[in-house]
């Protein structure tokens, strides 16, 4: 089995369409999606039209939720753009996924942890906002009870593996389409991966070990560039660019 995992597209066409084209490329058909698929000041729409057509097994992240729980009013400035561009058949395909979900047996997936779609697993932020890498204890917690040998997660957009003190396996791809963010939750901190490069996963199982690569895809970035910039955000611009948010 060879599996591509994608995550945090944020509505950047662009990236996904690179993605698709790295799969095909390598022979790669069957595919996840662990979360947060549209939301951004980008191509919602487009992204969508994209992303369903391919029938990957999918899970929603807390964008995703936020898209079709709350009033558009009360939106943040990117689940907003992405709220104005989606149809019913984009929020009926959003509100059809779970949290989580175990895929071919022995594959479990997740947006943030198992237990929440905002809580970081494999980084934590330390109360004066720095980042830092978890622990193995850290994350070791967060899979108590997880029966699957093989755990993909996304959220942070930062690509890494882990492999936990029993064997198994925790995989985030990295994001498609967002390479750097800041956010105030718990305090101000910026996550980001110094690549403006789409990022994705390939795992494959042999001889009962799971074998992961990491995919970093260049792509031309400037229509979603553009697109930050007529919409106001010039910080997603200067990520989508560079890969780098600033400090």
């Amino acid at each position: 089995m060879r599996l591509a995992v994608l995550a945090d597209i944020h509505g950047n066409s662009s990236a996904l369409a690179a993605v698709l084209a790295d799969m095909r490329e390598l022979g790669v058909s069957a595919g996840v999606n662990l979360g947060d698929h549209f939301s951004g000041p980008l191509d919602a729409f487009g992204t969508a039209e994209l992303l369903i057509a391919q029938d990957f097994q999918s899970i929603r992240g807390n964008h995703d939720r936020w898209l079709v729980e709350n009033d558009p009013s009360k939106m943040g400035p990117s689940d907003q753009v992405a709220h104005a561009q989606l149809n019913h058949t984009h929020f009926d395909w959003l509100k059809a996924l779970p949290p989580t979900l175990q895929v071919f047996q022995d594959i479990f997936l997740c947006h943030g942890t198992p237990k929440s779609d905002l809580t970081y697993w494999l980084e934590r932020v330390e109360p004066d906002g720095s980042v830092r890498r978890s622990t193995l204890e850290e994350i070791d917690a967060e899979a108590l009870g997880l029966d699957a040998s093989l755990v993909l997660c996304g959220h942070t957009h930062i690509p890494r593996l882990v492999r936990l003190a029993d064997g198994r396996i925790v995989v985030n791809p990295g994001s498609v389409g967002c390479p750097g963010y800041d956010d105030d939750t718990p305090v101000h901190h910026v996550m980001q991966t110094g690549t403006p490069n789409a990022s994705y996963a390939i795992v494959e199982k042999n001889a009962g070990e799971w074998l992961t690569t990491f995919r970093s895809v260049p792509y031309d970035a400037n229509r979603m560039i553009n697109l930050a910039r007529s919409n106001g955000r010039e910080e997603w611009a200067q990520a989508l660019a560079t890969g780098w948010l600033g400090e």
